[in-house]
């Protein structure tokens, strides 16, 4: 006969003496859900709020970057419009809109799925601000899922920059996997995974929330 009062003590001292490892590889890191926004160039800028115009921060972020006070309206082919599509600081070389892939069904684009800043041969659309519009030739995505990790947790969970892990998502009324997601690795990032409205509604996911990462 199995002693069941020995047998629960081993149990528990053997759970006890995993916990230290268990902590260490649960990679557990907070979500951020991104809502539609976009980035503009020093030129779009000038056109879309006036020449020598300056961002006005209403939030910083993550390292340089803010969301600030200004917003915009895009306009697909279908001619309805999303309207105050928040714009993100500082300016950047390339003008990108990052919308979900529900938005695409209101103004009628079909966007490749890109890593933030490649823009090369993406979907266009009118961009209309309070002094002008601009006509964008491409630059409109709908951004991957990534993990944004300082260098000292990539380090210390064998997590390169560019690697493709898995993403665990549990206690949600939906819990799921999402598969290959990108890792970058910055001095000023945050440790914090970002997914669009989208994937965030799919599970459950909001803001705040954690999942953990499966290498």
């Amino acid at each position: 006969m199995i002693d069941e009062a020995k047998l629960k003590d081993t149990i528990a001292q053997v759970l006890q003496s995993m916990k230290p490892a268990m902590a260490e590889a649960d990679g557990e890191i907070k979500v951020g859900v991104s809502q539609r926004h976009i980035h503009l160039s020093r030129e779009h800028v000038d056109i879309l709020f006036g020449k020598g115009y300056e961002l006005t921060v209403k939030k910083y972020l993550m390292g340089r970057e803010f969301a600030s006070e200004e917003v915009v309206t895009l306009v697909g082919p279908s001619l309805k419009s999303i309207q105050n599509v928040r714009v993100l600081g500082p300016v950047r070389k390339n003008t990108q809109v990052e919308i979900s892939r529900t938005d695409t069904f209101v103004l009628k684009v079909s966007p490749p799925v890109r890593p933030s800043g490649e823009v090369e041969g993406s979907e266009k659309i009118v961009i209309v601000g309070p002094k002008g519009c601009v006509y964008l030739k491409e630059g409109v995505i709908i951004a991957n899922r990534h993990i944004h990790l300082t260098p000292e947790y990539a380090a210390k969970h064998g997590i390169k920059d560019n690697d493709y892990v898995d993403v665990e998502v549990e206690g949600t009324e939906k819990p799921t996997r999402f598969n290959g997601v990108q890792v970058r690795v910055r001095e000023d990032f945050n440790v914090e995974m970002h997914i669009d409205t989208d994937d965030a509604n799919s599970c459950g996911l909001k803001s705040g929330m954690r999942v953990r990462i499966i290498k």
